[in-house]
């Protein structure tokens, strides 16, 4: 592909309007041209049936930012002059498959061979100042749609069919800089989608990128336009957060920034005040780094990016500000703080619209983050291991790396000590799963054998007949069965009437 193709001028703005030493460098040509190489076969295609049916197209936004950064992009978006009945008549008889899903905000899906692409009629939106939903309007132009983008990195766009590479607002040069600006004042930008905000926080988390200064006085000053943003679309932006590379960053600034106010107000509650007399861990900083030593351990453990883990990390001590007590000689409890942790980051999970499955396994994280420290020097009996697991179920792994990752002492001999025993109740864990089965520990006599023996119909005596065998099981381990019917029946002369 030539490199004139990234050459061309927007209508009475020249490409060098990023400034000085903006051009493309030659490995970003190469990003850029792989990038169209790769979707040529359709965009190519599409192109010309826009272009022979009068309308603009051009590839817009996260998949040309990603291209020159270097980065995978699973998404293809597009823009057009056409609105989207017209898209959806050009692409009649072309595409395998449409849908409409986004009609209504403009964009209309589609599927051809093995790509989904997503193209979007030229538009603004903004939100009125009590209003949850954006208003739509179209547009006519390729540069007023990149103007009204949130920041300049994903203004940048590639015209159809011919590449033309278009950055009016210096996407390029901030995109080298690792600098977030909008392409016109960010005042205008928030209030026309205060969910930009977090996207900002976001993007600096994932790219790792700086918020201009411009940027981060509107951000702060314009925070609470948040609330006017659905749950849904915040809990979508902290997902990404906090599945990025660095999450802790993208926390600091919610913090720093006041968005964290209105998202996840517990985590600036963290910083507990220190006095002379009561001195004590800053529990925000010791909550950023077990967050950081969670995404560190997932990594050693060739474990993918792990939303419950990482939020249960962050959220792991929110009950410390509600059960701090202050006791004789200036020590400082929290006691019971995992339980009423537990609660409150089920609440907020909830609050936020995260799946119920996410709400329910962090709350239980949370609730089982200290019952590690009971273990000591190894004094736990087998039955108490057993319990561990189970207690943890399919939560295990997360367990540990969140139960290792709590560890922030800066004594090394107190860390070590915490390591090697962690170490061992793992090796134990592995030593009974590997002789019981542990992840499928059952009571030794099912509820038709306990019905049979105790001569009882289906009810609710036989789930109490269950369980206290699960325990006994949990107890002393596995048992022959005539053993168990004979514990099963002592059981009920003492407990049945």
């Amino acid at each position: 592909m030539p490199n004139s193709v990234f050459s061309g001028q927007e209508p009475g703005r020249s490409t060098g309007a990023a400034g000085a030493g903006a051009e493309l460098t030659d490995d970003q040509r190469t990003a850029i041209g792989a990038l169209l190489s790769a979707v040529d076969s359709v965009t190519g295609e599409l192109g010309e049936r826009f272009a022979a049916s009068g309308h603009e197209l051009a590839i817009v936004g996260g998949p040309v930012r990603d291209a020159l950064l270097g980065r995978p992009s699973q998404d293809l978006d597009l823009t057009t002059d056409a609105v989207p009945q017209r898209i959806l008549e050009i692409v009649d008889g072309w595409a395998d498959a449409v849908w409409t899903v986004g009609i209504d905000f403009g964009t209309v899906g589609l599927r051809k061979g093995g790509h989904q692409l997503e193209i979007t009629t030229y538009r603004s939106e903004s939100y009125q100042p009590k209003s949850r939903k954006p208003e739509v309007s179209y547009g006519h132009s390729l540069h007023a749609d990149l103007e009204r983008r949130d920041f300049t990195v994903n203004a940048m766009a590639a015209r159809l069919p011919g590449h033309e590479f278009v950055d009016p607002f210096g996407g390029l040069a901030d995109l080298r800089a690792g600098l977030l600006r909008t392409p016109g004042r960010p005042e205008d930008s928030f209030n026309d989608d205060p969910l930009r905000i977090m996207r900002a926080v976001r993007f600096a988390a994932q790219l790792g990128f700086t918020l201009a200064p411009e940027v981060r006085e509107a951000a702060a000053g314009m925070a609470d336009r948040l609330t006017i943003v659905s749950a849904e679309r915040v809990r979508d932006e902290l997902t990404k957060l906090m599945l990025s590379p660095n999450p802790r960053v993208g926390i600091e600034l919610m913090v720093d920034l006041g968005i964290a106010r209105h998202v996840l107000p517990e985590v600036p509650k963290l910083r507990l005040e220190i006095d002379e007399h009561h001195r004590h861990k800053d529990v925000y900083e010791h909550s950023l780094t077990v967050l950081d030593q969670a995404v560190d351990l997932e990594r050693a453990r060739g474990m993918a990016p792990d939303l419950v883990l990482r939020l249960a990390a962050l959220l792991h001590d929110v009950g410390k500000p509600k059960t701090r007590a202050f006791e004789e000689g200036g020590r400082v409890t929290f006691h019971h703080h995992e339980v009423v942790g537990a609660s409150m980051s089920r609440s907020r999970l909830g609050a936020l619209r995260f799946p119920k499955d996410v709400v329910t396994d962090v709350g239980k994280l949370v609730a089982l983050h200290l019952r590690f420290h009971g273990y000591g020097k190894g004094e736990w009996t087998d039955s108490a291991v057993r319990r561990y697991a189970r207690d943890a179920g399919p939560l295990l792994e997360r367990l540990h790396v969140l139960t290792r990752a709590d560890c922030t002492t800066r004594n090394r001999r107190k860390a070590a000590a915490l390591a090697r025993a962690y170490d061992d109740i793992e090796r134990r864990i592995e030593r009974l799963a590997e002789e019981e089965e542990l992840n499928r520990i059952r009571p030794d006599l099912d509820g038709n054998e306990i019905q049979e023996i105790l001569g009882i119909p289906p009810g609710p005596l036989v789930g109490r007949a269950w369980r206290f065998l699960l325990e006994l099981r949990l107890e002393n381990g596995p048992m022959e069965k005539d053993a168990a019917a004979e514990e099963l029946r002592r059981w009920a002369r003492e407990h049945v009437k």
